[in-house]
């Protein structure tokens, strides 16, 4: 079965003129074989590093490792869904890859707000995954925030 994610708080909305500089939501989730099997039928990579555990153990990452995009996916759900949450739409992400993530890993995606442009109603986001004290990717993102006056 699949291991459910945890958000370290509801889902839902928090409109740009709530939205505070340093503030920070997050998800957790266990990354497993079936995540990744899953992740590769639906991007169509099937790259053996991925899927290949005696192919893999002949890489720079000595066994397989999950999709790096499937980490990131886990920032898309705190922003989606956290921060600034419902109604928010991505317009930029940058992404700087650090270590693998491994099946069975626990990954946890922390977003922060970092800038805020009210009269664009843009929001810059610090992102960052980890596998317990291991920084595995790290960036930054754009949004466009919902706001109580026009949504």
């Amino acid at each position: 079965m699949f291991d459910q994610h945890q958000h370290n708080y509801p889902t839902g909305t928090i409109v740009i003129e709530d939205l505070e500089i340093g503030m920070s939501r997050s998800v957790s989730k266990t990354i497993g074989d079936k995540e990744i099997e899953m992740f590769a039928e639906l991007s169509t990579d099937h790259n053996p590093v991925h899927m290949d555990e005696e192919y893999a153990q002949d890489t720079i990452f000595q066994g397989r490792i999950a999709h790096g995009m499937l980490t990131a996916g886990l920032i898309s759900a705190v922003i989606g869904e956290q921060l600034p949450g419902h109604g928010t739409v991505y317009m930029k992400q940058d992404l700087k890859f650090m270590a693998p993530v491994r099946p069975g890993d626990r990954v946890e995606a922390v977003v922060t707000v970092a800038e805020i442009d009210y009269s664009k109603r843009r929001v810059t986001l610090d992102c960052a995954c980890s596998v317990g004290d291991t920084v595995v990717l790290k960036g930054t993102a754009l949004v466009l925030a919902p706001s109580r006056k026009f949504d």
